[in-house]
């Protein structure tokens, strides 16, 4: 029982260690400081259904923040590493996936404050066969009415990892 428990840590720090390696190239890529006080939650989810686990990531610090909220990158597995599907700017959580789906993927929930905001709201951001919108402030997004059912994925209480 220990070697499978053993296996599956293993299993699960690759998954880690390839996750943060993409987030740091990433990050260097887009020359935003050098990002070296950047801090990410990262949540798996099935937002395809497709069995393959995609990656909602919230960024913070180092230029990723504004006064309404911080960034938030859909990433989909590609060849042992991630590829960006989605980068949405001004999000703050919860983050919910949604049991609605829009071309075959999850829509997404977002809490909508600050920058003006003040009472603030929930914002739905639906995939449109290419991307979700780049902001729930954008004309893609609406605002969410009601209860509608979905699961946290990053939570409010989310505590960000140091990406370096």
């Amino acid at each position: 029982m220990s070697d499978c428990v053993g296996k599956g840590r293993t299993q699960v720090k690759r998954v880690e260690d390839s996750l943060k390696r993409f987030l740091r190239d990433y990050v260097a890529g887009l020359d935003a400081g050098g990002g070296k006080t950047t801090e990410y939650f990262a949540a798996f989810a099935g937002l395809t259904d497709d069995g393959a686990k995609e990656v909602i990531v919230y960024l913070t610090n180092d230029g990723w923040c504004g006064t309404g909220g911080c960034t938030t990158l859909m990433l989909a597995p590609k060849n042992h590493s991630y590829r960006v599907v989605s980068k949405v700017m001004i999000t703050r959580p919860p983050i919910r996936m949604l049991a609605t789906k829009s071309h075959g993927w999850h829509d997404i929930a977002v809490r909508v404050q600050g920058g003006g905001i003040q009472s603030g709201y929930e914002a739905k951001l639906s995939f449109n066969g290419k991307s979700y919108p780049v902001s729930p402030s954008s004309p893609r997004a609406r605002l969410l009415v009601g209860k509608v059912a979905g699961e946290v994925v990053v939570p409010t209480t989310a505590v960000g990892n140091p990406l370096y």
